[in-house]
């Protein structure tokens, strides 16, 4: 009761500043309104904040805090293995045995991706998120334990575990988001998974410094440290509603569905929102949910299963994740002593998520297309200065630190549009029954795509030398062409106009020949 006299209070007094405003300049800014307005969203707002710590968020933190251990874990590996056989490993030996820990998170990734679908299915969207952590929490204890107990394979398979934990995410938790969100906020809800990835990876990158767990006492403790999201999400999600969606047309609950929405979206009129949804429950009756290789036998998703491939593929194809593997390098050029590169590398992440937040800003004002065709075009004229700069590096004196400007521009273009619009994308074009398997379809290339750029990088940096970056600009030129001529803009229609736009894309022959 205290709570509530004190609120209405503060709101009184935020009022009553408000008029006072409005007096003096003629304008009047809606801070009381605002405030209520954020008190009328809370449970949506919770359910981003839930779904994305345990979600994207994971995807990002995982990615990072293994790089500030390398050299302690190998050599842990060679410790062990010679306390087991008394021999010492070769190099050759340890590098590989560290690819396998590499790899094996991408291979997690690609398996999570797969079993996405089906667990959204079976499950739900906010139970599969909840169900996911189970994965996460195994591998955080695996590598935890690893040094104490002496086996170096744990860490393998921990970040095989972690590996599926973020397959799962990546897929599930823009599909629960943009299936929650009202229409009108759908872009913004969906793309906060962007900066929550972002934030995973400055905070990844943070906590691995040398003074707080990125050194040789605490490295285990370092690699363990993702359970924490996973419990901060098995307590908070709880407390959010399942999506409308997938309540009313999966579940065929009105009532269910009705008490989500109002949770959701507050105290408003809910009509418009309830009809769209039920005419879209109307256009899918009788079908049931598409397993993955059925998409492939659907002409009426031919176009949408285009714009996934083309998509899922360009955002790993276009050379951000090598732009962070060749940055080391470039910051050694320009002078930054090894020690204090660990900083410097803080900035990139801080560098995506402040465009990655800027993105989420205008996505329902610019739309998605936009942001996609910019995002790619300005990484296509980063990697040109960059190849540039990367040739004249030691011939320049100042030409390291352009090189180091281009990288972070470079970063600062994939948060625009490709590093959060990609992963909303299929949520929008496909309809209830084929979004579940498009995301497996999206999740496969994205981690298929991420594991050969991962093996092939150092071939080609090794091969072409200061033009390894261009094959990456030469792939984002295209991204950009293809969004331009076939990508649609999804901004502020319904899922189901979405549906009929595609209908007659795909079956355009068809219904000029009924025409005539």
């Amino acid at each position: 009761m205290c709570g509530c006299i004190a609120v209405k209070t503060t709101l009184n007094r935020l009022t009553r500043v408000n008029e006072h405003c409005s007096s003096c300049d003629g304008l009047k800014i809606p801070i009381a309104q605002m405030f209520r307005n954020l008190l009328q969203i809370r449970c949506l707002l919770l359910t981003i904040f839930a779904a994305s710590i345990g979600g994207t968020f994971q995807y990002g933190f995982n990615l990072t805090i293994i790089n500030a251990p390398t050299s302690f874990i190998q050599n842990f590996i060679n410790e062990t293995w010679t306390e087991r056989y008394g021999t010492q490993l070769e190099n050759w030996v340890i590098t590989l045995i560290w690819t396998f820990i590499v790899v094996a998170y991408s291979v997690g990734g690609l398996v999570g991706a797969l079993i996405a679908g089906p667990m959204a299915i079976r499950f739900g969207r906010r139970n599969s998120l909840l169900l996911n952590n189970s994965f996460v929490l195994i591998g955080a204890l695996l590598m935890g334990l690893s040094r104490t107990v002496k086996i170096f394979e744990l860490i393998i398979i921990g970040r095989f575990f972690s590996g599926i934990n973020s397959g799962v995410g990546l897929n599930i938790n823009p599909m629960y988001l943009g299936e929650s969100a009202p229409k009108q906020r759908r872009g913004v809800v969906a793309l906060s998974c962007a900066p929550f990835t972002a934030i995973g990876l400055v905070l990844g990158q943070t906590i691995g410094i040398r003074e707080i767990l990125g050194n040789e006492k605490l490295w285990p403790l370092l690699l363990a440290s993702s359970a924490v999201p996973a419990l901060i999400q098995l307590i908070s999600l709880p407390w959010c509603p399942e999506s409308p969606r997938y309540l009313l047309i999966d579940r065929k609950n009105k009532d269910l569905c009705m008490n989500a929405m109002r949770r959701l979206c507050g105290n408003v009129n809910l009509t418009a929102e309830m009809d769209e949804m039920l005419d879209e429950q109307m256009a899918l009756e009788g079908r049931r949910a598409k397993r993955l290789w059925e998409l492939f036998c659907d002409r009426s998703v031919k176009h949408q299963l285009i714009i996934t491939f083309v998509l899922g593929s360009a955002m790993q194809l276009c050379g951000n994740d090598a732009t962070y593997t060749y940055a080391v390098y470039v910051f050694h050029a320009a002078g930054i002593s090894s020690q204090n590169i660990q900083y410097v590398t803080i900035g990139t992440g801080c560098c995506e998520f402040i465009t990655s937040l800027t993105s989420n800003l205008f996505i329902d004002r610019v739309g998605r297309k936009v942001l996609l065709m910019g995002g790619y075009s300005l990484m296509v004229g980063c990697g040109i200065l960059f190849t540039i700069s990367l040739t004249l590096q030691d011939k320049t004196s100042w030409m390291p630190y352009f090189s180091m400007a281009c990288i972070f521009a470079s970063i600062l273009s994939f948060g625009i549009g490709p590093a959060g619009v990609t992963g909303i994308i299929p949520m929008e074009i496909f309809d209830q029954t084929a979004r579940p398997a498009a995301y497996m379809f999206n999740g496969s290339l994205q981690w298929t795509n991420l594991t050969i750029v991962g093996l092939t990088f150092p071939f080609i940096v090794e091969g072409v030398g200061s033009f390894c970056y261009v094959p990456f600009l030469f792939i984002s030129f295209l991204a950009a062409l293809f969004i331009g001529f076939f990508l649609p803009e999804t901004k502020e229609k319904t899922f189901l106009e979405i549906s009929q736009e595609f209908y007659k894309r795909n079956f355009k022959g068809q219904l000029e020949e009924t025409a005539m």
